[in-house]
């Protein structure tokens, strides 16, 4: 049996509409990809009880609100019934809400494409560790699935999982479902909690909440959310953030209701752009923030009110990363000034301004492959290592992992930016003042002067570093590459690199202040400095210029998607220097089109 199914520790993906449209909205599935699911959720079933020993685990199901997932869940549940799983099926449910209840259970599967057009469906997988499950137990997975595929019984047996005898153990999987997702519901607000405060200790949470509610009387704040018929509309956005004392606004906030395209970058913002300003047009000058989520509701990038331009604007997926960095940073400095150790984990082509950012509080950063999986499996690692690694994530995509959690969450984004507005500069007993965390980044940072106590979003997004870098939905950031063996396309263009760098030094010089380059490869958590061997499979490369005194300025960055058929690249330039970034991504693109036509 054929699957044309995407196999990656970040999720299986592929386009599950039965039309085989990417576009399509409809709910069918079809014949095949109804036994696929069966099969899938029967591969996990066998995964758990190997790792448990537990011959009848409980597994949570749920879905995105995408179209295709009722049909691919009702597989996955009767298939599961076949194996006399205990099933916990909550529905449609966010992704950091399943992960987070997930941790009472002895595994997950989620049913999601993430941001993909609307026509795809995935699946990720985990056991009660509250995240996906590492590369080399996906590898596992997927291997036992692709064999599965290739016996000769395959069909027959699909149909034979999904021949349910007795229709009531299904009807009660859906009625026990409300409950569940109750419970569901209440863990991860109790999550959120930890997350937000960095501490399981119920009583320093509630002091936490109690001076945020207190500034909040000084300093309103109402949060506006495009919830594009998400997940995160059943979720604990509304509610949470209304407990908070916060103002809270929802758009396209019926369930599958998706009304524009999914993928939360600035082109998709707009929509809670106009919200914001109608809100501020209308007499609420507290709508100061707002967001929008993916449909699995675990990414979500950010909208700002700047009062300079009297108007809302988006903010690019890597200054939102950059800027949830600098505020848990200074939010643990803020809580101990004497905390070491601090370092943060990132992906390969997550922007240089991040390292600026760390310096500041001396703290570390670490850089591995593309992927939740790898990240989060870095953090861990820099974690037994003795390092506190507070936030991690992929700058490229924004939004951020806040630690203890390990899947993005929007809430955790909105709230470093509310940590950064609310927690102002107090004065205590003794008539000493206690710098609020913006106050602490700008001393921190030498830019005390940009430091004022009405300041705004807006103040702050300025004293962040500047680069000029690619962004990952733009249309050049994605090239179409026929090499099918994507080490050997690196090899091709490392020939024609150096070629061109050999022709092209003193104009590089001249123009860009570039005095020399360095490899950087990305395979997993392994990233491997000045690497003189540039295959490296379908892993992350990168070059890295720097100037004359050996400092970095710029990189150009590629590699295979793992999750959608395509190429990506890109570049990231120190400054604002737009012109720059959009010269050497061009000249990154004019030599892989040329390492792709001589390898073709």
């Amino acid at each position: 049996m054929e699957h044309n199914m995407i196999l990656s520790a970040s999720g299986w993906r592929k386009v599950f509409a039965e039309s085989g449209d990417q576009f399509d909205s409809g709910e069918n599935i079809g014949e095949t990809n109804t036994f696929l699911c069966a099969l899938i959720a029967e591969s996990f079933v066998n995964y758990v009880q190997n790792k448990t020993r537990k011959t009848k685990p409980v597994i949570v199901l749920g879905r995105d609100s995408r179209p295709t997932g009722n049909q691919m869940a009702t597989a996955m549940i009767k298939a599961m019934l076949y194996h006399k799983v205990k099933i916990q099926y909550l529905g449609i449910t966010a992704a950091p809400e399943i992960m987070a209840y997930s941790k009472n259970a002895d595994g997950f599967i989620y049913i999601s494409a993430s941001h993909n057009p609307i026509g795809h469906n995935g699946i990720k997988f985990g056991m009660n560790d509250g995240g996906v499950l590492e590369a080399s137990q996906a590898k596992l997975l997927a291997e036992d699935f692709k064999s599965k595929l290739l016996t000769v019984n395959c069909q027959p047996h699909a149909e034979e999982l999904l021949n349910l005898t007795d229709e009531k153990k299904y009807a009660k999987v859906l009625t026990e479902s409300k409950e569940f997702k109750k419970l569901a519901v209440s863990s991860y607000e109790k999550f959120i909690k930890t997350v937000i405060t960095g501490t399981e200790k119920e009583k320093q949470q509630e002091e936490f909440f109690s001076l945020l509610k207190e500034c909040v009387k000084y300093n309103p704040l109402s949060i506006v959310c495009d919830m594009n018929g998400s997940a995160r509309s059943l979720s604990i956005d509304s509610s949470f953030v209304q407990k908070c004392s916060l103002g809270f606004t929802a758009i396209n906030a019926k369930p599958g209701e998706i009304v524009h395209e999914i993928i939360p970058e600035p082109e998709n913002l707009v929509w809670c752009a106009e919200k914001m300003n109608e809100l501020q047009k209308s007499g609420n000058p507290a709508a100061l923030l707002g967001y929008m989520p993916d449909c699995d509701g675990d990414r979500g990038n950010m909208v700002y009110w700047n009062e300079k331009q009297d108007k809302a604007v988006p903010i690019a997926a890597q200054e939102v990363f950059a800027l949830c960095v600098m505020a848990e940073l200074a939010f643990e400095y803020w809580k101990n000034p004497k905390t070491k150790k601090l370092a943060v984990a990132v992906n390969c082509p997550t922007s240089m301004r991040i390292e600026e950012i760390c310096k500041v509080f001396d703290a570390k950063v670490f850089r591995g492959e593309v992927g939740e999986a790898n990240v989060v499996n870095l953090a861990r690692e820099k974690r037994n290592e003795g390092f506190i690694v507070r936030i991690l994530g992929e700058g490229s995509n924004g939004g951020n992992i806040t630690w203890p959690s390990c899947v993005r969450d929007p809430v955790a984004t909105v709230f470093a930016a509310v940590k950064l507005l609310c927690i102002r500069d107090t004065v205590n007993k003794k008539g000493r003042v206690q710098e609020g965390i913006f106050h602490l980044w700008c001393r921190l940072s030498g830019q005390e002067n940009k430091y004022k106590p009405d300041f705004t979003l807006s103040d702050v997004i300025e004293t962040l570093p500047k680069y000029s870098t690619t962004g990952v939905s733009e249309k050049r950031a994605v090239l179409d590459v026929k090499t099918e063996d994507k080490g050997h396309l690196k090899l091709r263009f490392q020939k024609i690199f150096m070629q061109e760098w050999n022709a092209r030094k003193q104009e590089l010089l001249e123009k860009y202040s570039i005095a020399g380059y360095e490899c950087i490869t990305t395979n997993g958590t392994k990233e491997t400095r000045n690497a003189t061997e540039w295959n490296n499979g379908n892993g992350g490369l990168k070059v890295l210029f720097k100037d004359k005194s050996g400092n970095p300025v710029a990189f150009i960055w590629m590699r295979p998607s793992g999750t959608e058929k395509v190429f990506r690249v890109l570049c990231d330039v120190k400054g604002d220097r737009p012109q720059t970034e959009a010269s050497l991504l061009e000249w990154e693109r004019a030599l892989l089109q040329k390492a792709d036509s001589n390898l073709a």
